[in-house]
């Protein structure tokens, strides 16, 4: 039954992989108090004057999984010029243990958050689809909101980026 709940997932999570920007670009991204792995608590507000990039993922998700080493390439190589990731994870509580696990299994170094009641998930992805991407300017405005992932759409949110970062801090 759970092999078939995860075709399911997968399935419904690629069929929804178009970029999303209809009503949420310009508007300013709510800000958010969440806990990281080491239990420091991280806010959206601490990073206004650079281009965040926020990924909600969970460990279950087939596509978030092919999606991190493309993201960790992007926080590694764009850090440096203003690029902030922030992985928010929306596994439930209970399944928390399998977060760090994942993360070092795959490398990351970006900032992993957790939002175990899947409070700040639901308010930026009503839908909860995964991955789920949110590009925010300098300004702290949302700039484009991508839904899914599909083998190529790294390219995509990565010239979304390089674009925003081209541009100046307010």
């Amino acid at each position: 039954m759970r092999a078939l709940w995860l075709r399911f997932a997968l399935f419904a999570t690629v069929a929804l992989a178009v970029p999303v920007t209809a009503g949420a670009a310009g508007k300013a991204a709510p800000d958010f108090s969440l806990r990281d792995l080491a239990n420091q608590a991280q806010t959206l507000s601490q990073h206004k004057g650079k281009v965040v990039l926020i990924n909600f993922w969970a460990t279950w998700c087939g596509p978030c999984q092919v999606e991190m080493p493309h993201l960790q390439a992007m926080a590694r190589e764009l850090g440096p010029k203003g690029l902030v990731l922030l992985g928010i994870s929306a596994d439930a509580a209970r399944d928390a243990s399998k977060v760090k696990p994942l993360v070092v299994s795959k490398g990351l170094t970006y900032s992993i958050l957790l939002d175990p009641q899947t409070t700040v998930v639901a308010q930026y992805n009503p839908t909860k689809t995964l991955p789920f991407n949110v590009l925010v300017d300098r300004a702290g405005n949302i700039d484009q909101v991508f839904s899914g992932y599909n083998p190529g759409d790294e390219v995509t949110l990565r010239a979304a980026v390089e674009k925003l970062l081209a541009v100046p801090a307010p």
